[in-house]
C-alpha cells in the first residue's frame, strides 16, 4: 500500500490532534518551508477575493521598503497587487468572534519581497471596514491598516466592490470594480507568473521599528481568469505611481480558510 509523503511537512508525520487543530494545517506540503509550530494566533476565511496585478519599475517600490527587505521581480518587473476581498469567520485563538470584527470587506495593496532566505509579501496598505479590526491588526501585527467605507456584494455571477478611504487631508482614495469569473478553476504552475504572485506564505512588516515576519497557512490557491471592470483605482497614488491600463493578471479565487501566526523579529542582513 502506498504511504504517500511522510516528510516533516506532511499531515501523516504529525499527531492527529495537531494536524486537525486548524483546517488550514491539514494541507501544508506545498509550503516552501515547514511551520516551526502549530500554535496559530488568528483564523479567518477569505472570500470573493480578486487578485489584480500590474508590472511596476522595481526602483519605484524599492525606495519605499525598509533596510533588509528587497523587492523581487518576475520577467524583469516588480509587481504591485490590488486585492479586494471579504474577511469572514475571523477570530483570535481561544476567543469567540468579536462584534464588527469578524466579517467585513478588506482591500490590500501589496508587492513581493525577500528578506534573508525567505520570500513573502509586503503590504503598503490594508483598508478594512472594521475599526476594531484595524486597531487590532495595527497593534498586534504592525500592519498599515486604515479604516474605509466599503461594500462587497454578489449579484448572480458578478461581485460588486467599492471602497473609499478618507484621511482628513487630500482627496479620498477610492477603488471600485465589478468582476465575474470565467473559464476553468486551476492551481498555479510552478515558475509561472501566477505562482510568483499568489503562492506566498509569510508577510513582512515593521512593528515599532523592528522588522518582523509572520507565517500564514492555507491550501494552495484555486483560481480562474475573470472579466473585470474597474471604475476607480487610486490605491497606488500614495506610492507615487499610477496603475494605468488593464491589469496584466486578473485572478478570481475560490474561498480559502487561513491560519495566521504571531509575527516574530526577523534579522536585517
Amino acid at each position: 500500500m502506498a504511504t504517500g509523503n511522510l516528510g516533516p511537512n506532511s499531515v501523516a508525520s504529525r499527531p492527529r490532534h495537531i494536524a486537525m487543530a486548524h483546517p488550514a494545517l491539514r494541507e501544508v506540503a506545498h509550503r516552501p518551508w515547514p511551520l516551526e509550530h502549530h500554535c496559530w494566533a488568528l483564523t479567518m476565511h477569505w472570500e470573493e477575493l480578486l487578485f489584480l496585478h500590474w508590472p511596476v519599475e522595481a526602483a519605484v517600490l524599492q525606495e519605499r521598503l525598509p533596510a533588509g527587505v528587497e523587492v523581487e521581480t518576475f520577467a524583469g518587473s516588480a509587481w504591485l497587487g490590488v486585492v479586494p476581498f471579504r474577511m469572514a469567520r475571523t477570530r483570535w485563538r481561544c476567543m469567540p468572534p468579536l462584534p464588527t470584527a469578524h466579517r467585513f470587506p478588506e482591500l490590500n495593496v501589496r508587492t513581493y519581497v525577500r528578506a534573508g532566505a525567505r520570500s513573502g509579501v509586503w503590504f503598503f496598505s490594508l483598508d478594512a471596514a472594521s475599526r476594531l479590526a484595524v486597531a487590532g491588526a495595527r497593534a498586534s501585527f504592525g500592519l498599515p491598516y486604515f479604516h474605509a467605507a466599503m461594500s462587497c456584494e454578489r449579484q448572480g455571477q458578478a461581485v460588486h466592490y467599492a471602497s473609499e478611504r478618507r484621511n482628513g487631508s487630500g482627496a479620498p482614495l477610492r477603488f471600485a470594480a465589478s468582476w465575474s469569473a470565467r473559464g476553468p478553476v486551476s492551481t498555479a504552475a510552478k515558475r509561472s507568473l501566477e505562482h510568483f504572485l499568489v503562492e506566498r506564505y509569510c508577510l513582512f512588516a515593521l512593528r515599532r521599528g523592528q522588522l518582523v515576519c509572520g507565517d500564514i497557512a492555507h491550501a494552495p490557491w484555486r483560481f480562474a481568469s475573470a472579466d473585470v471592470q474597474i471604475t476607480h483605482n487610486d490605491m497606488a497614488s500614495p506610492l507615487g505611481c499610477r496603475l494605468e491600463g488593464a491589469p496584466v493578471s486578473v485572478l478570481a479565487t475560490d474561498p480559502v480558510t487561513v491560519a495566521a501566526f504571531w509575527p516574530r523579529a526577523w534579522p536585517v542582513l
